[in-house]
């Protein structure tokens, strides 16, 4: 039925309309992963919001006979038809797939710690490398590596990566090895296209709420714009005179200065040496192949078909080196940060490096742990049926009344030392005597020896009587042994001079033989 699909969809539409706003309230101060996480869900609700709006707009505006009929056969045919029709059809669905899960539309656009489901697919983890930290930094070693192989470079001065990070995006001498002969090559080709395809998965990656299609396709028409001007860096049109004479605009390969010779794809330094080379075997034989395999364009001048695919061949080169360099300037942030972050960790040790990426193997592992607790919480925040107040199981239900009543659970043990805690049960009673909470009272009151003695204490008073007791006792015994160390230092002297141990001085004296 349309207008029940009319309905769905308005309401899927207000229910995203909601979950984005959620997300756009939360607090701006998030770490960059919570952020683009943030970001990506914000950009996945509007993406599916435009798909169900376009839905709502073609049933609008494509369906008008079929909605017109089914509104008549609801208004002025039977009334419980169209119904039952449904009816039977949602009763048909559900015998061909008995075991269908149903969603839950009030949670499926909310945020997992709203109640929301937890979608593993929109981890940001998962989008990006380790050297990358969510997108805070390049990661182009593997592209280096590809460059490093290029036919141009072989047999110069390889730069290393921090010196390639600097200079990626620079396809025109002296800085870029590279000629135009070179870059025409396979090898060229691919490696740009995977350096263009890299950069623009990592814009969409760290910035998924731009328009990145209208970027990318600006991009396209600034290019299309300076190709047709002649005017893309390292590719202007180089075109040879066909009376033989020298062309005067300068080469825009090898060294940058020099005189173009179309036919044979070379380049030559001086006037001089062009005009030895035109009367070469060599090169007549290429101008008679390229004259007997080309044609006449509307201004009568000879245009080979070789020529207009390397064009074409040119154009898609640069159209890719164009994007990179457009994409570089966008990210400039990015790439300043990796080469600050390249510098900083080629001044470390291996020990070093080891040590702050367990770090933040560590910082993952306490947002996981964090994670699964809130989630824990979650799930323990459903109200449990217990009127009798009963203590709960490990599966977070009431344990059996019997069982409550057999050990006890009724009756109440205060413990003064403990801050008046009270103690449910006796075996909980008798547990707490070892237990941190009550050693901390006894510390409290200055007793630091939690001996058997005060085991079913739980007086403030009576407490500290038997410590002072125990104190009195224990000088008592110390002052009988005649010292701390029990090694008889103190001394007594009698009226005749005569020194002896204090022990024996007493006994001496109580005996009455002094």
């Amino acid at each position: 039925m349309l207008y029940d699909d009319l309905r769905g969809i308005h309401e899927d539409l207000e229910r995203l309309e909601a979950g984005i706003a959620d997300r756009v309230l939360e607090d701006p101060k998030l770490k960059r992963r919570a952020r683009l996480q943030r970001e990506h869900e914000i950009a996945n609700l509007v993406s599916r919001f435009k798909t169900q709006s376009e839905r709502a707009r073609q049933i609008y505006l494509d369906q008008k006979v079929e909605r017109t009929q089914e509104l008549q056969s609801i208004s002025t045919g039977d009334t419980f038809e169209s119904f039952f029709n449904a009816y039977q059809e949602t009763k048909q669905f559900h015998k061909r797939y008995p075991n269908q899960q149903v969603d839950n539309l009030e949670r499926a656009y909310k945020r997992p710690e709203d109640g929301g489901p937890h979608n593993g697919d929109m981890d940001v983890g998962k989008l990006f490398r380790g050297e990358e930290k969510f997108g805070e930094f390049f990661d182009l070693t593997l592209l280096h590596e590809e460059y490093l192989n290029l036919p141009g470079i072989r047999g110069v001065k390889k730069q290393n990566y921090l010196a390639y990070l600097s200079l990626f995006d620079v396809f025109t001498p002296p800085k870029c090895p590279i000629t135009r002969k070179d870059k025409m090559t396979d090898e060229y080709f691919s490696y740009v296209r995977s350096l263009a395809e890299y950069l623009e998965s990592f814009y969409q990656k760290t910035k998924p709420l731009n328009d990145s299609r209208k970027l990318f396709q600006e991009f396209d028409d600034e290019f299309d714009q300076l190709w047709e001007k002649n005017e893309v860096p390292g590719w202007e049109k180089v075109a040879a005179q066909a009376n033989g004479t020298a062309s005067n605009k300068p080469a825009t390969e090898g060294t940058g200065v020099g005189i173009w010779c179309a036919d044979c794809l070379k380049e030559f330094s001086n006037d001089s040496t062009y005009k030895a080379h035109l009367t070469g075997k060599k090169h007549i034989k290429n101008a008679e192949a390229r004259q007997t395999a080309g044609d006449s364009d509307d201004n009568g001048k000879s245009v080979s078909k070789s020529d207009h695919v390397t064009r074409l061949k040119e154009r898609a080169v640069a159209s890719r080196e164009h994007r990179i360099r457009k994409l570089a300037s966008t990210m400039q942030t990015e790439r300043e940060g990796t080469l600050m972050n390249v510098e900083r960790r080629e001044g470390m040790t291996d020990k070093e490096r080891q040590q702050e990426i367990e770090a933040l193997y560590a910082e993952e592992t306490d947002e996981a742990t964090t994670q699964i607790e809130e989630d824990e919480e979650q799930d323990g925040d459903e109200k449990v049926y217990n009127p009798l107040k009963l203590p709960l199981a490990w599966d977070g239900k009431p344990i059996p009344f019997w069982l409550y009543k057999l050990h006890g659970l009724g009756v109440e043990f205060p413990c003064e030392i403990c801050g008046n805690y009270v103690y449910m049960g006796r075996r909980a009673f008798d547990k707490h005597f070892s237990e941190q909470r009550h050693i901390y009272g006894l510390n409290c009151l200055g007793v630091n020896k939690n001996t058997s003695l005060f085991r079913e204490i739980t007086k403030i008073d009576e407490a500290l009587k038997l410590w002072n007791k125990m104190q009195r006792d224990l000088a008592d015994e110390l002052e009988r042994k005649g010292g701390e160390n029990g090694d008889g230092v103190i001394e007594m002297e009698d009226s005749l001079g005569n020194v002896m141990p204090k022990a024996v001085y007493e006994d001496l004296a109580t005996a009455g033989l002094l």
